[in-house]
Order: C-alpha cells, then sequence, then structure tokens
C-alpha cells in the first residue's frame, strides 16, 4: 500500500462544509488534493488557500478554487506534508521549497494537520537535511559565514540552475545529522543576515497522521496515540 496515499485520504476526513481551508506542498500533498477534488465535485463547500504555485496550479486543474491569504480573516485548517517529525510533532519542511508560505499559512491556521508516511517518523530532527530560504544578495557570502560557524551547506540546485523559491528567494540545504533543539538552532540561524526562514517547525503541528503499511496512526499535540 502507499503510506503517504492513505494518510493524504484520510486527512479529508477532518474537512467540513464551509471550512477555509489551507493546501500544504509536496508529494504526499496531492494525494490529498485529488481525495478533496472528489469531495468537492460531490458537494462539498470550502474555501481553500495555497502555499505555492505548484499546490495552485494541481488545485486549480481539478476544479479546485483558490482564494488569497489576503482574502479570509482565518484558516480553519491546513493540511501539509512533512520531510522529518520527531516525538514532539516538531518537524524539518521545505524539501519542496514552499516552506515560507507554508510557515505563514500554518501561523495563520487554528489547527495544523500534517501526513506523512512511516519513513518520516524520526527520534531525533536532522538526517533530512535543513532547508534554509535566504534572499539572493549576499546569498554566496552567508554561505561562507555559515560554514565558519560549523554548518555544512549547499546552495539548492534545480539542474544546472539555482532553485529559485515562489518568492523569488535561494535555499541553502543544511546537513546536520541531529537536531537536538530545534528552537535553539532556529534562534541561531535567523541571526545571520539574510536568512529570510528555516525549515524548523516547532510547535506547529497540532496533529500528525501516519500511514504505516496498510494502517493509519494518529499523533496529537499532547502526544495521545490512535490506532485506526
Amino acid at each position: 500500500m502507499n503510506e503517504k496515499k492513505i494518510a493524504a485520504e484520510y486527512s479529508v476526513n477532518f474537512i467540513e462544509d464551509g471550512m477555509i481551508v489551507g493546501l500544504g506542498t509536496g508529494s504526499t500533498v496531492e494525494f490529498m488534493v485529488y481525495k478533496l477534488a472528489e469531495r468537492i465535485k460531490a458537494g462539498l463547500n470550502i474555501t481553500a488557500i495555497s502555499t505555492s504555485q505548484a499546490t495552485t496550479k494541481l488545485a486549480t486543474s481539478l476544479g479546485i478554487k483558490i482564494s488569497k491569504l489576503s482574502e479570509v480573516e482565518e484558516i480553519d485548517l491546513t493540511i501539509d506534508g512533512a520531510d522529518e517529525v520527531d516525538e514532539n510533532l516538531n518537524g524539518i519542511k521545505g524539501g519542496g521549497g514552499a516552506l515560507l508560505q507554508e510557515k505563514i499559512v500554518a501561523s495563520n491556521s487554528k489547527k495544523n494537520i500534517w501526513i506523512v508516511d512511516s519513513t518520516k517518523l524520526v527520534k531525533t530532527l536532522g538526517k533530512f537535511s535543513l532547508p534554509v530560504e535566504v534572499v539572493q544578495f549576499g546569498s554566496t557570502h552567508l554561505c561562507v559565514k555559515l560554514e565558519n560557524n560549523g554548518f555544512r551547506p549547499a546552495i539548492r540546485m534545480k539542474g544546472s540552475s539555482r532553485f529559485i523559491t515562489d518568492n523569488n528567494n535561494y535555499i541553502i540545504d543544511l546537513k546536520m545529522e541531529e537536531v537536538l533543539d530545534p528552537v535553539e538552532l532556529d534562534t541561531k540561524l535567523k541571526r545571520f543576515p539574510g536568512v529570510v526562514v528555516t525549515g524548523l517547525f516547532y510547535g506547529v503541528a497540532d496533529t500528525v497522521i501516519a500511514g504505516i503499511g496498510n494502517k493509519i496512526k494518529i499523533f496529537n499535540k499532547k502526544k495521545r496515540v490512535q490506532n485506526q
């Protein structure tokens, strides 16, 4: 069974008629968007807010109308993916390059659900390279500064060119191996001029829905675990 698809499709059960819903970005979210489109065709009425051009393009192609964040006061529920999630529901996100808009949408949501497969569940964050979105100006010098401070930075590439985010920024990926204190690391990185946002998401996820084999496991913020 496809664990991503199981988790993604299950998450749509949390969407209720009349909700304002944030749509995340990434391969797992794509499954959710397809399922959501089915429910909308069957009569579900929602307002959707997208976190990326890629998600907007997919949703629009499936008949889901995307509204602007500025047009709503608050988002009821955002469903997004994650590259890693630890036991405290802290996460690393940004593998798809949409971390800034994902973080903005999440911060304006009453509830955040992350959908993942079993490979994303980790004891300690850090095996997945940590994305850091940075302004283009001075990015090469920023890389040198990060390296001089003990980090292992690499500017993300797309083919032979530098990857450019929806906000016209670059991404520097840091090989960490282990992130023992996400809050401390996030604070440290944001002190470097040019850093816009990091892919460390802490205190954001209220619920994580994980596809494990052909089953669903739900982790809530207070560490309650439910098996489905």
